[in-house]
């Protein structure tokens, strides 16, 4: 009966602040309650046994059997679901790894569990190794070059051997930033097509939303260009005049060009990636300071925050800025967003952190927030960070659900977030792989990032 009973202690005791190497062990998920992501669904009261860094079987409660050396988790009243993505993040560009590995922390500690870095840099490359063979703990991570802007690029040959030397280097995707003339986009789209690498973000005001979708881009970023492009061409001012993405010229667009707009979208398989914390945050009427209030906050450094509340004050002064038309433009893009969503155009979530007033990780959340308000249900918000991940790297088969066989990148959650998205950003653990990250571990990681 003792022996029976040190058993179940050791079965059912996890230690506090615990990160569990599971390499040779299983781990056992009891009581859950399983969002499994397929459709909009719960599965109650389940077991998931977690081997070898993958889902083993998902069974009811009460037929479960953990094996001798199982960690068990008794996850009661709790909720789990495939980790999130984050497809528009900024890992420092900088030689040293310790600011990347915090950025790397925050992700994780809100679930976070692949992240695509949009902000190119050779180290880039040395972490996403690191990160595959354990040696730094972070998301699964995907790479961008070194980005192709007016600045990086200034003839068509300087674009193609960009292309060419970013393709030999083994990078994932290009960045393209603003600034890029047609002749030398031309040049960088179809090298890109010839040597197989895919690029994404920014549209140049010199090459448009209409040329960007022909040339087919990945993913379009930040829906940039998308208000110009519905902007007659007789009225579109200047590109010094239309503020960021257009903020100041949203008047002027013509809704009723809006399905063209999707229609194209769709038929040449152009994924979106919002970043609407960007808008409702940045670009919003709401005082910087009350953002800087935030509990978030106190991860990013003084200097940060002082250069976030500068930038977002300049837009505030800016002789054009009107906060009315501003919330209309805000409205304009949740209007696109959810004409995406009805359209069929595939939505990636991003929320473009760190950036102004959006801190790594728990920006994320605020995104999924801002999907909803432009009138996705929870489950399409959360579809954007997982089943549509999943389909947009070609990984369905392995990942995005909690299905038998799928990788292991889960989060636990204390609510459901099907009925309030919110819920999503209460961690309990996370599974990465064969890792178990624990609430009292994430907690104390986050607090060694307090600045």
């Amino acid at each position: 009966m003792k022996k029976l009973l040190l058993l179940f202690l050791i079965l059912a005791t996890l230690p506090l602040h615990a990160q569990v190497d599971l390499q040779n062990r299983e781990l056992i998920i009891q009581n859950v309650n399983v969002i499994p992501m397929d459709r909009e669904r719960v599965l109650t009261n389940q077991t998931v046994t977690i081997k070898n860094g993958k889902i083993a079987a998902i069974t009811d409660a009460s037929k479960a059997k953990p094996a001798k050396n199982a960690l068990v988790v008794d996850a009661k009243g709790k909720y789990l679901m495939p980790g999130l993505a984050e497809m528009h993040a900024h890992v420092p560009p900088v030689d040293d790894m310790a600011p990347m590995k915090e950025v790397l922390t925050l992700f994780l500690a809100n679930g976070v569990t692949t992240i695509r870095g949009m902000l190119g840099h050779s180290m880039h490359l040395k972490l996403r190794e690191q990160i595959r063979s354990g040696e730094v703990l972070g998301p699964h991570f995907y790479t961008t070059g070194p980005s192709f802007s007016g600045l990086t690029v200034k003839t068509p040959e300087e674009g193609a051997q960009r292309v060419r030397d970013q393709k030999a280097a083994g990078y994932d995707y290009l960045k393209l930033h603003p600034g890029l003339t047609l002749r030398n986009f031309n040049a960088v789209a179809a090298t890109a097509k010839e040597v197989g690498i895919p690029f994404v973000g920014h549209v140049s005001s010199g090459v448009g939303v209409w040329r960007a979708i022909e040339a087919g881009y990945s993913s379009i970023d930040h829906m940039d260009g998308f208000v110009e492009g519905l902007i007659p061409p007789n009225q579109l001012p200047g590109e010094s005049e239309t503020g960021l993405f257009a903020m100041f010229v949203s008047d002027k667009a013509d809704r009723s060009q809006i399905p063209k707009l999707m229609q194209a979208l769709k038929a040449r398989n152009i994924w979106v990636v919002p970043t609407q914390a960007l808008a409702e945050r940045w670009f919003s009427p709401i005082p910087p300071q009350e953002l800087d209030k935030a509990p978030e906050m106190k991860y990013m450094n003084k200097q940060t925050r002082e250069g976030w509340i500068r930038a977002k004050q300049n837009i505030l002064d800016n002789k054009s800025y009107d906060k009315e038309e501003i919330k209309k433009y805000i409205q304009l893009r949740r209007d696109l967003i959810k004409a995406c969503y009805e359209s069929g155009v595939g939505l990636l979530l991003g929320s473009d952190g760190p950036q102004v007033f959006n801190v790594p990780g728990f920006s994320v959340h605020h995104e999924l927030k801002y999907l909803v308000d432009a009138g996705l249900t929870p489950y399409q918000a959360l579809r954007t960070g997982t089943v549509n991940v999943a389909e947009y790297l070609g990984q369905s088969a392995t990942s995005g659900t909690i299905t038998a066989g799928k990788k292991a990148d889960l989060v636990l959650l204390s609510g459901n977030p099907l009925e309030d998205v919110t819920q999503a950003a209460r961690i309990e653990g996370v599974v990465l792989g064969r890792k178990w990250l624990d609430k009292g571990y994430l907690q104390k990681e986050l607090e060694g990032l307090v600045k």
